[in-house]
């Protein structure tokens, strides 16, 4: 069945309501620790997002270069998700995807319904929100649109939105980009692991394979934000994720055993670690958990760009180089689509006891 308008976040948003159905109220074990997006987000004491500068990433001078990249090592093994700043990608298409993806979110909900996904029947790329799990029957405060934005043979024009009429020609012109970005990363990852430059690329699918996944993610003003999340606690199950967002703070990284808050960094790009190279390099690089908070004031859109492996090609288990009579194998060999069904097992069961 498809979602029908009643459901969308953002009718429930513009609404007019004052208090939020209780199925989008988090559990008492989290309210706690959800705190004003806004001042959590001007706290300067305590540990902080790293920010990576790449303009030397590919540096001729040797020791400049191998000083950029280890930077990126250790905030890959620290942390698992950093902000990029000289990436490459340039500030006008950076702008360009934001300017097209809020204008698609700016029309009525109406238009956005003729997009719209239906999980229930497998049709997962479109319009769409989160539909309740059924251990929990927890909702998460957004609304989303999802789908494949590479490679060019495997992606679908046709359920792209076509107004604006620039979301197409900006949409690909990113995807592009960001494919030749996450090249560049996954070279100074395998390097830091004592691999082969492109070894790392090889096991996620490599040039034919990798495919990205885009989501834009719409969190509309909520009226009781210290009740709920835009999206709850959770590691991607990516190789590596990028994410645009519009300046409005959200993103909370679960770092030593606390939420810290993510500051909005002009012209970067956050980069996660997903699990899937958290699983190659038995667990020397971090797939951090993270999740986003809602606010009172202000809409806040992200771009999400997920760069997974095929769900059933590729048998993910730590490299043999990655592990040793003293590091042994963190992780059993599972594909890709394996691993989904064993998170949201694990995820159901943990509801379940919770109840």
């Amino acid at each position: 069945m498809v979602t029908t308008m009643s459901s969308r976040v953002e009718s429930l948003a513009s609404s007019g309501i004052l208090s939020i159905p209780k199925e989008y109220i988090r559990p008492k074990e989290e309210l706690t620790s959800i705190g004003n997006i806004f001042e959590e987000e001007m706290k300067e004491e305590g540990p902080q997002l790293p920010t990576i500068d790449l303009k030397d990433i590919e540096s001729e001078d040797k020791e400049v270069r191998e000083k950029c990249r280890e930077a990126l090592k250790k905030a890959a093994m620290e942390w698992g998700v950093m902000h990029i700043v000289n990436h490459g990608i340039s500030t006008e298409l950076m702008d360009r995807v934001r300017v097209t993806g809020q204008a698609f979110f700016d029309q009525p909900v109406e238009e956005k319904e003729k997009y719209a996904n239906d999980q229930a029947s497998g049709k997962i790329q479109g319009y769409g929100s989160k539909l309740a799990n059924n251990a929990c029957g927890q909702l998460e405060w957004e609304d989303y649109f999802f789908h494949l934005a590479y490679p060019e043979d495997k992606r679908d024009l046709s359920i792209w939105p076509k107004t604006p009429s620039d979301y197409i020609p900006a949409t690909i012109e990113y995807a592009k980009e960001l494919r030749g970005l996450a090249t560049k990363i996954l070279s100074v990852l395998s390097l830091g692991l004592g691999l082969e430059e492109d070894r790392l690329e090889k096991e996620v699918g490599g040039i034919e394979e990798l495919l990205l996944q885009m989501k834009i993610n719409y969190y509309p003003k909520c009226p009781q934000p210290e009740l709920a999340l835009g999206v709850e606690a959770h590691t991607d199950v990516s190789a590596l994720t990028f994410i645009l967002h519009n300046m409005v703070p959200g993103l909370q990284l679960f770092y030593n055993d606390k939420w810290v808050t993510a500051k909005c960094v002009p012209n970067s790009i956050v980069m996660h670690i997903g699990d899937t190279i958290e699983i190659l390099s038995n667990g020397k690089y971090k797939s951090i958990l993270h999740r986003g908070l809602v606010n009172k004031e202000r809409v806040r859109i992200s771009w999400a760009v997920f760069c997974e492996p095929p769900k059933e090609k590729i048998i993910l288990k730590p490299l043999s180089e990655t592990t040793s009579e003293a590091e042994p194998p963190l992780f059993p060999p599972r594909t890709f689509s394996q691993h989904i069904e064993h998170k949201l097992f694990r995820r159901s069961q943990e509801a379940l006891e919770k109840k």
